[in-house]
């Protein structure tokens, strides 16, 4: 099976890992970060195609997307969907 964002994909993951933030500086360019528990305290996730990870806010229910970085593992830059 063929998928057109793959070669978009895959740049992004290496612009994100190429020098992947700590905590403190990621927070400082994209705003509120988590790490894995937080993540799973904060969202459901239903799916993930790096660098992208498809949630579901547990305390509004909004379907939407963050990015992700490989190590250390962050999750940031909550996008919701428009429904």
């Amino acid at each position: 099976m063929s998928d057109p964002t793959e070669g978009v994909r895959r740049m992004m993951v290496n612009e994100i890992n190429s020098n992947p933030g700590e905590r403190e500086a990621l927070e400082k360019v994209q705003g509120q970060v988590w790490d894995t528990q937080q993540l799973g305290q904060d969202f459901d996730v239903m799916g993930f195609m790096a660098p992208f990870i498809i949630v579901r806010q547990k305390s509004t229910g909004k379907k939407g997307t963050l990015f992700f970085q490989h190590s250390p593992r962050f999750y940031f830059g909550w996008s919701p969907d428009d429904e």
